[in-house]
């Protein structure tokens, strides 16, 4: 199987993804368009915020590539305007030495960023990785804790149900209920939460998590902040308490884990 046939077979019913990159710099917005596509996307593209938001309501993408600065409207503009309505998954370009530019992306919901100046090949690893995430039905376990996962979904609420407390999760539909109201989840913050969850009692550092989730190989230099901000928004969604989390527990010296499932 070619990389450009997988890329296809994701898609609903063999269409292909479609990503929107929204940058003000044209040669990125133009070197970007021409790759994508050249690895199986339909791109289009949008010059400002104003613009982007635009294009995003009139062609629904399966995937958004947004720079911070732009004109008319900033990135995190654009990521509040999405959040309103859609938990497509969002990558940010930021600055390479403004850390404070990646944590207010992802603090209002991006799943992912890359660093400028960056090489077209590692934003194309980090869009399939993304889309492969929050698309897919399925996360990979990692072998050693198959059966607790199994034991897990099997064993409280039935076949494909998880339940937690008062937080019931789908793993069949991906979503996530608090009684009988749904809590909205981004596929990245649910991917985080079925590793934990399908391995609940078990503690991951936060590399270990950004390999499952993220699928960053285990020698890439990340920062880690990325699994702290997805842990933070989680709890904002499913603690009754985030300051006094029952649920996604620190493992201290660790990293985090899932109370343990009976």
């Amino acid at each position: 199987m070619t990389e450009n046939e997988e890329l296809h077979e994701t898609g609903e019913e063999g269409t292909r993804h479609k990503i929107l990159v929204a940058d003000d710099e044209a040669s990125i917005r133009r070197i970007l368009e021409t790759r994508l596509k050249m690895v199986g996307y339909d791109v289009v593209t949008a010059e400002d915020g104003e613009e982007a938001v635009e294009v995003f309501n009139k062609t629904n993408p399966d995937l958004v590539v947004l720079d911070v600065m732009m004109p008319k409207m900033d990135g995190y503009g654009v990521t509040r305007e999405i959040r309103r309505t859609s938990d497509v998954p969002i990558i940010i370009l930021t600055a390479l030495g403004d850390v404070s530019e990646r944590i207010t992306g992802l603090e209002l919901g991006a799943d992912d960023y890359v660093i400028k100046p960056f090489s077209p090949k590692e934003l194309e690893a980090r869009v399939k990785a993304v889309l492969r995430r929050t698309i897919s039905k399925d996360i990979i376990i990692p072998s050693s804790s198959s059966s607790a996962a199994s034991s897990a979904a099997g064993g409280k609420g039935g076949k494909n149900i998880i339940t937690a407390g008062a937080i019931k999760i789908d793993t069949a539909r991906r979503q996530v209920f608090r009684k009988n109201e749904r809590i909205r989840l981004t596929g990245m913050e649910f991917s985080l939460l079925e590793l934990l969850v399908n391995n609940s009692g078990q503690a991951y550092s936060r590399n270990e998590i950004l390999q499952h989730v993220w699928s960053y190989p285990a020698d890439h230099r990340i920062d880690t902040r990325v699994v702290d901000v997805h842990i933070s928004r989680l709890r904002s969604k499913l603690e009754a308490d985030p300051t006094n989390p029952e649920l996604i527990l620190t493992a201290r010296g660790i990293g985090y884990m899932f109370q343990r499932i009976n």
